[in-house]
């Protein structure tokens, strides 16, 4: 923890350093906790939010691998230097959109959620290639592990402080209840807006401060040369994680346990509002959350260098299970510890794929390839969050009532990841001996 303020250890490498601020910076955002009550408060109805995903996993799944491809080519600092400007934009959009504008108000959620993704798409792999790249550049790779677990503390501290920070500016009762002031609830639903928006001009500041590392294929060519070369780089990183076993495994079973966790955290407001839990206590939630996941990379780490990627992936799947079938009762109150408990295993899995993925990467393809494994996980996501929609409506057209459709639906996710996790841990034993665990 210490080393990243005092600037030692791997730290002291300004990309490396850099590298954690921004990626803080650019996670740790203060509406999360209230998104999609943000959302509908501006005048969004639930199936356009709904859509609005769709949208955001759309693009990502489009630009991910395109995306990777030139950061290994044009250059990674030039890509996370796009995401921090891509970020201003977005941010700037829900910041001043006009809460009930109709169709005006959709047409720029739509424009937010398309910058969103190309900026998620932009950042993705690059910020992380051109850290541990900069460690290879002077021969520190295996101090990659440290880097990413004091990285992710600081993550859940910024995590802690835009959790509880961004629900208490959120809500207008509490403000007024503390503030002697006289605050609208239209006025303070942008708060947290104005929060990440100033983030997002910092995200800018860092970025401009990073600077490229040499690689082997730096070289001055035209430009039709360079997206050439983009072309051949994807189609080449695509055909290693196809290729590579342990590679391929670690993006599918990733890819299966993050779709339907991270379908989850985008609708925990409203799983919270369904077991009674006040508005206000959503941010507490999630900077509990991250005070838990202040503590994964600890235990990731242990259980890296103990177990192999694929019982990691195991362990991880168990915990998921479990959880899913306590969401299912939906207990006022006490829902609220599976669903933590759920969410923190994203901190788990993303140690688990990073470090894995990391190390059998080559340099001149490993900003491509993680993108691979970013459009595979968004692909997933996309995919649940469209299926989880129209099961609510369609459920919601059979109960009657969407509270009693949102439930039966949850009830739906412990037997599909079962099967769908006992079916690929089936085919990584039918296929062992090829995979090293």
């Amino acid at each position: 923890m210490r080393e990243l303020l005092q600037k030692n250890g791997p730290f002291r490498h300004r990309n490396v350093r850099l590298y954690a601020w921004f990626t803080v910076l650019y996670n740790a955002r203060a509406y999360y906790p209230v998104m999609a009550v943000l959302f509908l408060d501006l005048g969004i109805s639930l199936d356009q939010f709904l859509l609005l995903n769709a949208i955001w996993a759309a693009t990502i799944l489009l630009l991910e691998v395109p995306s990777g491809a030139l950061a290994d080519t044009l250059g990674r600092r030039r890509l996370i230097v796009v995401a921090a400007l891509l970020m201003v934009g977005e941010m700037a959009l829900l910041l001043f959109a006009p809460a009930g504008g109709g169709a005006l108000l959709l047409g720029m959620c739509i424009l937010n959620r398309l910058l969103s993704g190309a900026s998620e798409a932009a950042a993705s792999g690059a910020d992380q290639a051109l850290a541990f790249d900069t460690l290879v550049e002077h021969g520190e790779e295996d101090s990659w592990d440290d880097v990413l677990a004091t990285t992710m503390r600081w993550r859940s501290i910024g995590f802690f402080l835009a959790m509880t920070t961004g629900a208490l500016v959120f809500d207008d009762k509490l403000l007024n209840a503390i503030l002697p002031l006289d605050l609208d609830r239209s006025l303070t639903l942008r708060f947290p807006l104005a929060i990440v928006f100033l983030q997002s001009i910092a995200c800018v500041i860092i970025a401009l401060r990073m600077r490229e590392t040499k690689r082997e294929d730096d070289h001055s060519a035209s430009a039709y040369d360079r997206i050439c070369s983009a072309c051949r780089v994807t189609l080449r990183a695509a055909a290693w994680v196809v290729k590579t076993p342990l590679a391929l495994r670690i993006v599918l079973g990733g890819l299966l346990i993050d779709s339907i966790v991270r379908n989850f955290a985008t609708i925990n407001s409203e799983y919270y509002r369904l077991i009674d839990l006040p508005p206000w206590s959503y941010g507490f939630i999630g900077s509990t959350i991250a005070i838990f996941g202040f503590f994964v990379p600890v235990l990731a780490k242990r259980m890296a260098q103990r177990f192999g990627p694929l019982t990691n992936l195991a362990f991880i799947s168990t915990v998921v299970l479990l959880c899913l079938t306590a969401l299912v009762p939906a207990w006022p109150y006490f829902g609220v510890l599976p669903a933590m408990l759920l969410m923190t295993v994203l901190g788990w899995l993303d140690f688990l794929t990073s470090r894995t993925l990391n190390r059998l990467a080559d340099s001149k393809q490993r900003a491509t390839v993680l993108s691979v494994k970013g459009l595979a996980f968004n692909l997933g996501y996309g995919s649940i969050a469209v299926a989880f929609g129209s099961l609510v409506a369609w459920q919601t057209t059979v109960q009657g009532d969407e509270r009693a459709a949102f439930l039966k639906v949850l009830s739906f996710q412990p037997a599909y990841f079962l099967v769908i996790a006992a079916a690929f841990f089936l085919c990584c034993a039918l296929t062992r001996k090829r995979i090293t665990n």
